[in-house]
C-alpha cells in the first residue's frame, strides 16, 4: 500500500479556514486506498486559541477518517503582529518532531498557509528521500498586502523560504490561477504548476429561513449582509462598521458578521462605541448550522483591505455559491477575490475600504429583488459545475499522481469511492487517544 505523509499546521477539528480542506483531502486519499499519515498542531483558527480538549500536553496520536493524525504543541498569538507570526512560524516547525515516528511516505504534500507546511514538507521528503509536492492556499511572501504592521518585511523573508520549500517539489498546486506567476517566479517550471480548487462544504439548510431567522435574533422584516469566517486585518471589517453607522437607529438594515478572528473584540468595542444597534456578532456556528445561517440572509457579503490583492481567494466564497444569495465583494480591482465573483456570476464587485461604496453597492441589491435572484442561480450553478467536492478532489488525486511519477515510488490508488468525511457537512470522526 501507498503511503502519503501530508504536513498541515491546519486541520480537523479546526471549522473554518484551511483545516477542513487539509483533512478532507486527507480522509478523501485514505478512502481511495492510501495510507494517509498527517502531521499537523493544535486546533487553533480561527479563535486563535487552542480549544479545551487540545490544551493539555504536547503531543497528541489520533485517528480520524481513517487518517493518523500526529500533533505537536506550538506558540499560538492571540494578537497579531508580524513579530508574533514569525514566532507561530517558527514554533510550528516542531512539527518536525513526529517525523521518527512515522513509516517512511513513498510521498509528501505540504499544505499552505502556514509556510511551514511547506517547508516541514521539504525536509520530511529531504529525511525520506520521497518525492513532494506544495499547495498555496495563500502567498506568504505578499504578506505586506495584510495591512499588518512590519509585514513588509516579513514577507521578504518568506518570499525566500517559499523559494526553498518549492525548488525541488514535483508539483506544486495553487488555488488561483492569479498565483501562478509569483510561483513560477520563485523558480518553479509551468509544467509543475497545477491548478487546484476547494470545494462548498455545506449541506442543505436543516432549519428553515425563518426560524433561523428568530433563533439568531433577526427581524424578519430587515435586509440582512450577513459576513462569515476570519475577522482579521486582511478583512478590513472596520469599514463595515462605518457603513452600519449610517443605517443605524432603523430597521432598514441588519449587519451581521459571523465567526472568530484577532479583530473580533476590537470589533466589538467600536460597534459599542458607535451604539450599532443594527449589528450582531454570532459566534462560529457548527457545520450542521452554517448552510441554515447562509440561508437566512439576503446578501452574503465578503470584505478585504484595498491592498490584498493576489495573497489569498477566501474559502468560503465557494459556500456562499453554493448557498443560492447573491454575493457582495468589496475587494481591489484585478484581485483574486474580484476575479472569483465575476467569473461566477453570482455577485458583484465594489471598491473596497470604502462606506459609501459597500452601502450604495448594498442599497441596489435591497431595491432589485429580481437581479439578487439571477446573481444566486448563477452562482449556485457555477458552484455545481466547477466547485463540488468530486470534481476539486479529482484535482487532488492526479497531483498526487504527478508526485508519485516523479520517481515510480509506490503506486497510484483510484477506489472509486465517494468522498467521505467533511466534505459536505458534519465531521465523521472516529478520534481515539494514542
Amino acid at each position: 500500500m501507498t503511503h502519503l505523509l501530508l504536513v498541515s499546521l491546519n486541520y480537523a477539528p479546526e471549522p473554518t479556514g484551511i483545516g477542513p480542506y487539509s483533512a478532507g483531502v486527507a480522509s478523501h486519499l485514505a478512502a481511495q486506498g492510501y495510507e494517509v499519515s498527517a502531521i499537523t498542531g493544535l486546533p487553533h483558527y480561527p479563535a486563535w486559541r487552542v480549544g479545551p480538549a487540545y490544551a493539555r500536553g504536547a503531543r497528541r496520536r489520533e485517528r480520524i477518517d481513517g487518517v493518523a493524525v500526529h500533533r505537536s504543541s506550538h506558540y499560538v498569538p492571540r494578537r497579531q503582529s508580524a513579530v508574533r507570526r514569525a514566532l507561530y512560524e517558527l514554533s510550528s516547525l516542531s512539527m518536525l518532531a513526529p517525523l521518527r515516528n512515522i513509516p517512511r511516505p513513498d510521498a509528501v504534500l505540504g499544505i499552505t498557509p502556514s509556510l511551514s507546511g511547506a517547508v516541514v514538507a521539504r525536509l520530511a521528503a529531504m529525511r525520506f528521500d520521497a518525492p513532494y509536492g506544495v499547495v498555496f492556499h495563500d502567498l506568504a511572501g505578499h504578506a505586506g498586502q495584510s495591512g499588518m504592521r512590519g509585514a513588509g518585511v516579513a514577507a521578504v523573508a518568506a518570499r525566500g523560504l517559499e523559494r526553498l520549500a518549492v525548488a525541488r517539489a514535483a508539483a506544486v498546486g495553487i488555488v488561483a490561477e492569479g498565483f501562478r506567476p509569483y510561483v513560477e517566479a520563485l523558480g518553479v517550471e509551468p509544467v509543475r504548476v497545477r491548478r487546484l480548487r476547494n470545494w462548498a462544504r455545506i449541506s442543505p439548510p436543516a432549519v428553515a429561513r425563518g426560524e433561523m431567522r428568530r433563533r439568531l435574533g433577526w427581524p424578519d422584516d430587515a435586509f440582512c449582509v450577513v459576513h462569515t469566517g476570519n475577522m482579521g486585518y486582511k478583512q478590513a471589517l472596520e469599514t463595515v462598521l462605518l457603513a452600519a453607522r449610517e443605517t443605524a437607529g432603523s430597521r432598514d438594515m441588519l449587519f451581521a458578521l459571523c465567526g472568530d478572528g484577532s479583530q473580533r473584540a476590537a470589533l466589538v468595542r467600536q460597534a459599542r462605541a458607535l451604539a450599532l444597534d443594527n449589528v450582531r456578532f454570532v459566534p462560529l456556528v457548527s457545520e450542521a448550522a452554517y448552510s441554515s445561517l447562509l440561508a437566512a440572509a439576503d446578501v452574503l457579503l465578503v470584505h478585504q483591505r484595498a491592498s490584498v490583492r493576489e495573497m489569498a481567494l477566501p474559502s468560503k466564497l465557494a459556500s456562499y455559491f453554493v448557498a443560492g444569495r447573491p454575493v457582495l465583494a468589496a475587494a481591489a480591482r484585478g484581485s483574486e477575490t474580484a476575479r472569483e465573483v465575476q467569473a461566477s456570476g453570482g455577485g458583484i464587485v465594489i471598491a473596497p475600504e470604502d462606506p459609501r461604496a459597500l452601502l450604495d453597492g448594498l442599497r441596489r441589491l435591497q431595491a432589485d429583488p429580481a437581479l439578487r435572484d439571477w446573481l444566486a442561480d448563477r452562482g449556485r450553478t457555477y458552484a455545481e459545475k466547477t466547485l463540488s467536492p468530486a470534481a476539486a478532489l479529482r484535482g487532488y488525486e492526479q497531483f498526487v499522481a504527478a508526485i508519485l511519477a516523479a520517481t515510480g515510488r509506490g503506486r497510484v490508488h483510484h477506489a472509486g469511492r465517494a468522498p467521505v468525511g467533511q466534505l459536505g457537512g458534519s465531521l465523521h470522526d472516529e478520534r481515539r487517544a494514542a
